[in-house]
C-alpha cells in the first residue's frame, strides 16, 4: 500500500498579461477538479477511473481547451482528441478528429476497454461512439463566442493562435507584437499558451494512470493531430509512473516526452522530479512544454520551460498546491 497522489494541468505557456480575473477562474476550476479527484481517491477509486473522472469534468467546463470550449479549426469547426493509459498492464486508448462526442476522454476509455484497438480517429471514431451509445451533441455545443472572436483574429494575422484566453481588447499587448515569436517547424507563432488538459494519478495500490484531452490549436489545419492522443508523446503510464504533457505538440512528439520520463526512471534510476527536470531541460530542443507526473511510490511532480503552467497537485500526506507561475 502506498499513499495516493494526483496532479492536473490546464496548459503550459501562460501569457503574463492574462487578466487576474481569468487567472483566478482557472485556479478555482483546478481546485474544484483536484478536490473531485481527491474525494474519489479517498473512496478507494482506481487510478484509471479517477483520471477519466477529472478530465471529463475539465472537458465539460469551457474555460480550458478541451471538450466544450475547444479551439477552432481554420474552417471554424471543432476537432477534438484525447488519450488515456492504465499503467498496470500498459493498456491504452486514444481518439482524434471528434466533432460530436461530448466527452472525448470517455470514448478513449471505451477504445481501450471495448475495442481490439488502441487508437480510432475521425469517422471511424465517431461510428464507434454511436455504437457504444455515448452522449453525442452538435458541433455548435463546443463553440464559444470567445473562440469565434479569437479565430477571427488568427485569420487576420494569418497565423495559428495558442492563447485565446486573452480578451480581444488589449490583445495588441500579447499577440503579434511580442518579441522573439516562437517558431514551430520553421513557421513563426505569435502567441504561445496552449490549454490542453490532463490528469495523472497513483492510487493506494500503487497503480498509475494518465489522461490528456484537447481541442488543439486555434486556426489549425483540419486533420491536424497533436501530441495529446499519441501514447508516449502526450500521455504515458506504466508500472513506474504516469505522465501527461502540454505545450508545443510538435516538440512533444519529437521528444516522445511522456515516455521519456518513464525511460530515464527505468534506465538511469532517476527519481520522479529528477526525471521530469531532465526531460524538460534536455529533451525539448527548442520547444516549449510542461508536464505533470506521479510515481508508483506516491510522489507527484511537475515541470515546464515556459512562462507558466496551470496546474494543481495533491498527495495523501496532506500536500496540496494550485498554481500558474514558477
Amino acid at each position: 500500500m502506498v499513499g495516493w497522489a494526483i496532479a492536473v494541468h490546464g496548459g503550459a505557456g501562460v501569457d503574463p498579461n492574462l487578466p487576474p480575473q481569468r487567472q483566478e477562474e482557472a485556479k478555482q476550476l483546478l481546485t474544484r477538479v483536484l478536490n473531485l479527484g481527491i474525494s474519489a481517491l479517498r473512496s478507494n477509486a482506481s487510478a484509471i477511473d479517477v483520471v477519466e473522472l477529472v478530465v471529463r469534468e475539465l472537458e465539460t467546463d469551457p474555460l480550458f481547451n478541451s471538450g466544450r470550449g475547444s479551439a477552432l479549426t481554420e474552417k471554424g469547426t471543432v476537432e477534438m482528441e484525447a488519450s488515456i493509459m492504465d499503467g498496470t498492464k500498459r493498456r491504452c486508448g486514444a481518439v482524434s478528429g471528434l466533432t460530436t462526442v461530448k466527452n472525448p476522454i470517455s470514448l478513449a476509455r471505451l477504445v481501450m476497454d471495448k475495442s481490439p484497438h488502441s487508437y480510432l480517429a475521425f469517422a471511424g471514431a465517431e461510428d464507434f461512439a454511436r455504437k457504444q451509445g455515448v452522449e453525442l451533441v452538435e458541433n455548435d455545443y463546443f463553440i464559444t463566442p470567445e473562440n469565434v472572436g479569437m479565430l477571427k483574429l488568427a485569420k487576420e494575422a494569418n497565423t495559428i493562435l495558442f492563447d485565446y484566453r486573452v480578451p480581444i481588447s488589449g490583445y495588441d499587448t500579447c499577440g503579434a507584437e511580442v518579441e522573439s515569436p516562437i517558431v514551430m517547424n520553421g513557421l513563426p507563432i505569435s502567441v504561445y499558451a496552449p490549454e490542453t488538459v490532463g490528469c495523472v494519478v497513483v492510487d493506494r495500490e500503487g497503480r498509475c494512470a494518465a489522461a490528456t484531452s484537447t481541442g488543439g490549436l486555434m486556426n489549425k489545419m483540419t486533420g491536424r493531430i497533436g501530441d495529446s492522443p499519441l501514447i508516449g508523446a502526450g500521455t504515458y503510464a506504466c508500472e513506474v509512473c504516469g505522465v501527461s504533457c502540454t505545450g508545443e505538440g510538435e516538440a512533444i512528439i519529437r521528444g516522445t516526452l511522456a515516455r521519456e520520463v518513464a525511460a530515464v526512471m527505468e534506465y538511469k534510476g532517476l527519481g520522479l522530479q529528477e526525471a521530469v527536470d531532465f526531460v524538460i531541460n534536455d529533451r525539448l530542443d527548442e520547444g516549449f512544454a510542461g508536464l505533470i507526473a506521479v510515481s508508483n511510490s506516491g510522489e507527484v511532480a511537475y515541470g515546464f520551460n515556459c512562462n507558466g503552467m496551470f496546474r494543481g497537485c495533491a498527495s495523501e500526506d496532506g500536500f496540496m498546491e494550485v498554481g500558474i507561475w514558477e
